[in-house]
């Protein structure tokens, strides 16, 4: 049995203007995608995602028409905040 100590810690979360941000939506086979620039997209295709993201800016700000595609899923609220 291992001791509690030789359990590594966490990774450092990375920060700056270029870092992209993907999350598996559990229960879905949904991710969704997260900008530099704070914009996020729900997107079932990983081809699509990574093209939505590489094209910073097109398609990022709130103000544009939403590009077609996968619908926005609601961020579902963490069970133990239902209190």
């Amino acid at each position: 049995m291992t001791a509690r100590s030789d359990i590594p810690g966490a990774a450092p979360v990375l920060g700056g203007d270029r870092v992209y941000r993907i999350h598996w939506v559990l229960g879905t086979d949904r991710l969704r995608a997260v900008c530099h620039c704070g914009a996020e997209r729900i997107f079932e295709d990983p081809v699509e995602l990574w093209e939505w993201l590489l094209a910073h800016p097109d398609g990022h700000r709130a103000d544009e028409d939403a590009p077609t595609g996968p619908a926005q899923v609601p961020p579902r609220e963490p069970a133990h905040a239902s209190v």
